[in-house]
């Protein structure tokens, strides 16, 4: 069953334009929707596409002229277009309540109200699973492990000894948490393993993508703060911190003992040496390479990085490089 636009419309406190009597059942991009679904569009880029689509219905900012369509006004319309999608795609647990036949559970782990622990999955000695937690098929929770309430934990994901999860905590397949520091002194024998004795803390509200690897601490915790956002093939080693709100893009690597503050955004490909603090509100643009501490609400880029206008005018004068070399040839040319 579809749901009318005007219903969209105040779900998301959106202005509504047209007629709010259409049917929405599906939603899809803004070059290939169709009758009955809604699109949206947050980058200028694909403003090209208003005049062609198809769709029914899109969310678009007050500033953007759509006179062919049914228009849901909205200051922000991602964030619209996520409500949205929640409504038109509620959630279908594939799994039954309970606990499997074939998965193993410690006598001493304790298993909350309406929780589901899916096929060959393990749970050890002493843990505790909270309250409507959903554990997929194939998942290992080692012991002493505590999970909070509302957490889905998909297949393949690792939890190792003495990790703590918060409320709502979404674990992807195959990621690993828990697993040894990358510790190691080096001695005129060869090279000695330091045993890595800490644990992993995640705060409430946060997402872990796809084979992600987060390392227990050396001594104490590896910290996770609340509402944070990390991608798919992350790897965040032993003892750092990452405060809330944080989003972490595919393919970061953050060494050991570095603290990220509140709001750090890391794109794609980001690596951080270790031991360094990135303050509040840091952004570091997509493949930088951060050696130092970072001020709170500085934006940086570039390997080695800089600040992201001392980056630009340098990666500018880089390009001028040939017309200049040629230039000073035949300046030199001209005084022979």
């Amino acid at each position: 069953m579809g749901v009318t636009l005007k219903e969209l419309a105040d779900l998301v406190n959106g202005r509504l334009e047209g007629d709010g009597s259409i049917e929405i059942k599906s939603a899809g991009p803004i070059a290939s929707a169709k009758k009955n679904q809604i699109t949206f569009i947050a980058n200028d880029k694909y403003l090209k596409f208003l005049e062609m689509t198809a769709a029914s219905a899109v969310i678009l900012r007050e500033e953007v002229v759509c006179t062919r369509l049914a228009v849901i006004r909205h200051d922000d319309p991602y964030y619209a277009f996520a409500l949205i999608l929640d409504r038109l795609y509620p959630e279908k647990e594939s799994l039954q309540k309970g606990i499997d036949s074939s998965a193993v559970v410690a006598e001493s782990a304790h298993i909350g109200i309406a929780c589901t622990v899916g096929a060959l999955s393990y749970i050890g000695e002493n843990s505790t699973l909270g309250d409507h937690s959903l554990i997929y098929p194939r998942v290992y929770i080692g012991r002493n492990i505590t999970i909070g309430k509302n957490c889905r934990l998909y297949p393949g994901v690792i939890v190792n000894d003495d990790t703590i999860l918060a409320d709502n905590v979404t674990i992807h397949s195959g990621t690993v948490l828990g697993s040894d520091g990358f510790g190691y002194a080096r001695h005129k024998e060869g090279i000695k393993k330091v045993k890595q004795v800490g644990w992993v803390e995640v705060g409430h509200d946060v997402e872990i993508g796809a084979n992600c690897t987060i390392d227990r601490g050396a001594l104490g915790p590896t910290k996770i703060g609340n509402h944070v956002k990390i991608d798919n093939l992350v790897q965040i080693a032993h003892n750092v911190e990452i405060g809330d709100y944080s989003i972490i893009v595919s393919q970061v690597g953050i060494s050991g003992s570095t603290k990220l503050g509140k709001g750090v955004i890391l794109a794609g490909q980001v690596g951080l040496a270790g031991h360094i603090e990135l303050g509040n509100g840091v952004s570091v643009g997509a493949q930088s390479g951060i050696r130092k501490d970072i001020p709170a609400g500085k934006t940086y880029f570039g390997y080695p990085a800089r600040e992201i206008m001392k980056a630009k005018r340098i990666e500018a004068c880089l390009s001028r490089l040939p017309e200049l070399f040629k230039r000073v040839k035949n300046l030199e040319k001209s005084k022979e």
